[in-house]
């Protein structure tokens, strides 16, 4: 322990430091220094996620969905905007290699990307290696003799925080608004037309169908045309069977948040009525025998793929202003996926409190549109 003079002389120091101006000022410039460059971070993230920023809705647009970039754009957002549309395409890959493993189903990956945004907006030079989009990725899935099965955001949250990416709620805010704009177009976000239907029947009718014995592009919009006239209701992870409680209990286990956060509303709106995603409208057409006019899993030869993989495979599509005409096209944007029946009106699973709905081209925030893989064309060209 330091003497009573040394004491003396360190206390007589420090006041003298404390009445000194010039000293505090500068201290005051050195602080200033170091936290600037922190301070701007925020700043700049307040204003690239807030709801009133025009950039930061831009931002958050081509990062998901693509796009040229605006020579508008403020280069530090251009920058943004690459950095983290290269990180999507390796996580894309990652994602893509989890859900191999899943028994079923697919992982939310709006959500994944969307909490990777806002996790990492700010940084510079943002890349992302394989194995670190493969870590990242499997924070949000618990491996269970050997299948991957996801697990609750709360789960997720805490795997991340352990892996060293500690999730503030202030992140987990942005995240979420994030993912809210991204999915089926930012459900409090869209202001336009929606029509729903409303029948309740579960009667599966093929007599309209032009062809029941092929997989053929009208068919499919007269399909989708069906689910909207009887009111589908939006699960999670399904493709057009009948909701019982079993298979609602099993949803509920395997997807613990998509479907968990909803339980209640499901229960109460959609149990006992066929329910899909949106990806899922147009697997359970591909799915469908005609004969038994039951939706039977990865039949047909149509794989359980979700909405950017089916986008991703086809090999006819193109940018909206190139779309032509012809019922059965899908339209697609990150992460969603609908189907054009013709006449500027598409169908589409919207989401868990809107079910199955009828929109119009126009009005959505659609990227692309594509003839889908494992569907004949060839008709009502």
């Amino acid at each position: 322990m330091a003497d009573p003079a040394t004491i003396a002389m360190a206390v007589k120091a420090a006041v003298a430091v404390a009445t000194d101006k010039r000293t505090w000022k500068t201290i005051g410039v050195v602080i200033a220094s170091i936290l600037t460059p922190f301070i701007l971070i925020v700043v700049m993230i307040a204003s690239i996620l807030s709801a009133g920023s025009d950039h930061n809705k831009a931002a958050i647009d081509l990062s998901f969905n693509g796009g040229n970039i605006p020579e508008t754009i403020p280069a530090e957002y251009a920058s943004h905007i690459s950095d983290m549309s290269g990180c999507f395409t390796v996580l894309d890959e990652a994602i893509s290699e989890v859900e191999v493993r899943m028994e079923g189903g697919a992982l939310d990956n709006i959500r994944i990307k969307s909490i990777f945004y806002s996790l990492n907006f700010g940084a510079e030079n943002l890349s992302l290696s394989q194995a670190e989009a493969r870590a990242f990725v499997d924070c949000f899935v618990v491996y269970e003799d050997g299948a991957a099965v996801p697990v609750s955001m709360e789960t997720a949250y805490e795997k991340l925080s352990l892996a060293g990416m500690t999730a503030t709620g202030e992140i987990q805010a942005n995240a979420q608004k994030i993912y809210e704009r991204i999915v089926f177009g930012g459900a409090e976000l869209f202001t336009g037309e929606i029509e729903r239907g409303g029948t309740g029947s579960t009667v599966l009718d093929i007599s309209l169908f032009t062809d029941p014995a092929t997989k053929n592009n009208l068919d499919l919009a007269a399909y989708a045309e069906q689910a909207f006239d009887a009111g589908w209701g939006y699960v999670w992870g399904t493709y057009g069977n009948i909701l019982t409680d079993s298979l609602f209990s099993y949803k509920l286990e395997q997807y613990p948040d998509g479907v968990g956060n909803y339980e209640d509303f499901i229960r109460s709106t959609w149990l006992g009525g066929r329910t899909t995603d949106c990806v899922g409208l147009i697997k359970g057409y591909g799915w469908l025998n005609p004969d038994t006019l039951e939706i039977g899993y990865g039949t047909n030869d149509m794989p359980d793929i979700g909405a950017d993989s089916m986008y991703k495979s086809a090999s006819v599509s193109g940018s909206m202003d190139t779309m032509p005409d012809i019922p059965g096209l899908a339209v697609w944007k990150s992460g969603h996926i609908g189907i054009y029946i013709g006449n500027g009106n598409v169908i589409e699973a919207m989401g868990t409190k809107y079910g199955v709905v009828k929109t119009n081209l126009a009005d959505r925030s659609w990227s692309a549109w594509l003839e889908i893989p494992y569907i004949n064309y060839n008709t009502g060209e």
